[in-house]
């Protein structure tokens, strides 16, 4: 039987490579792609989730969420363009009343209690809500799978932050915290899955819906990266966690006790790895440290090109 997964997301262009892996992964069965701020605004996602549903056209069409209206200081417009996918313009026939993301996450987790995991591709803030507005949630769910946090690479908002932590540090320490089971891919596990122009715009593929989607969306995540980092490459950090949920034996991890700072001037966002010997603590996560980088790329390539 596939897998079944939420996918909590903020969709900007590996947003999208994420979310279309997982739609046409046969081993994968998206139950809803939960809107979140992040790399764009609440109503911006919410849109954004909707046209890779109508964009991609999947076999099975998941669930849609909207976002909650909350802001952020930061966003990731500079890297993933106006509007989060490439600045390129697409219709969208949005559905009127959607549910709130945290309301659907709650009842599809209660509808399969212990089946389902979760892929937190954005701000913990959704996951959050869902947590307190189910405190048994953490028991019901499979297992979390949460992109966030870094140990000893650079961050990608400050010194020491990546992103998704830095946006709502309080709500990823509540995740982090929630005894559910976790694991988390830190940008040192993310960073190690990084595709060259070459591989993203010339792959040999016929009608792939999915793939001419990205291939419009894509370039502009080249461009971008290679004026703000410094690399020919786009780093696709949140497809990590879509390999690690339909393929679990291409990455290694371990135990560890793992934590937030929510409030330093220089280390807001900073995920803090307690590695001291005789630590009373019990771990709360496994952190990915090992990644099998070319099963994890002839996993997405084969995924891309399914018809």
């Amino acid at each position: 039987m596939p897998q079944k997964v939420i996918l909590i997301t903020d969709p900007g262009i590996d947003g999208a490579c994420a979310a279309a892996l997982a739609m046409y992964d046969p081993d994968l069965e998206v139950l809803a792609l939960a809107a979140t701020a992040g790399n764009v605004g609440a109503d911006e996602a919410t849109r954004n989730v909707h046209i890779l549903i109508e964009q991609m056209d999947p076999p099975r069409w998941p669930r849609v969420g909207e976002a909650p209206p909350v802001t952020y200081d930061v966003n990731g417009v500079k890297l993933h363009g106006p509007g989060g996918l490439g600045g390129v313009d697409f219709p969208c026939a949005r559905l009127h009343h959607p549910h709130p993301s945290e309301k659907l996450i709650t009842d599809l987790v209660r509808q399969h209690p212990r089946e389902v995991t979760i892929l937190l591709l954005g701000p913990a803030t959704v996951m959050a809500r869902a947590l307190d507005r189910d405190p048994e949630l953490p028991g019901l769910i499979q297992r979390i799978i949460m992109v966030g946090g870094v140990q000893s690479e650079p961050g990608d908002v400050s010194a020491v932050a990546d992103f998704h932590f830095y946006c709502d540090p309080a709500a990823a320490r509540q995740v982090l915290h929630c005894g559910a089971t976790i694991s988390l891919l830190p940008l040192d596990a993310t960073r190690k899955v990084m595709f060259s122009p070459k591989e993203l715009l010339q792959l040999p593929v016929a009608d792939s819906p999915a793939y001419q989607f990205l291939r419009r969306i894509i370039p502009h995540g080249l461009g971008a990266s290679a004026s703000l980092y410094g690399i020919e490459g786009l780093y696709l950090n949140d497809v990590l966690a879509v390999a690690v949920a339909s393929r679990p034996g291409s990455v290694a991890s371990h135990p560890a006790v793992v934590d937030v700072e929510t409030r330093g001037e220089l280390t807001r966002g900073m995920s803090v790895f307690d590695a001291r010997w005789g630590i009373t603590a019990r771990p709360n996560v496994d952190v990915v440290t090992t990644v099998d980088v070319q099963a994890v790329r002839g996993y997405i390539l084969k995924t891309l090109q399914r018809e």
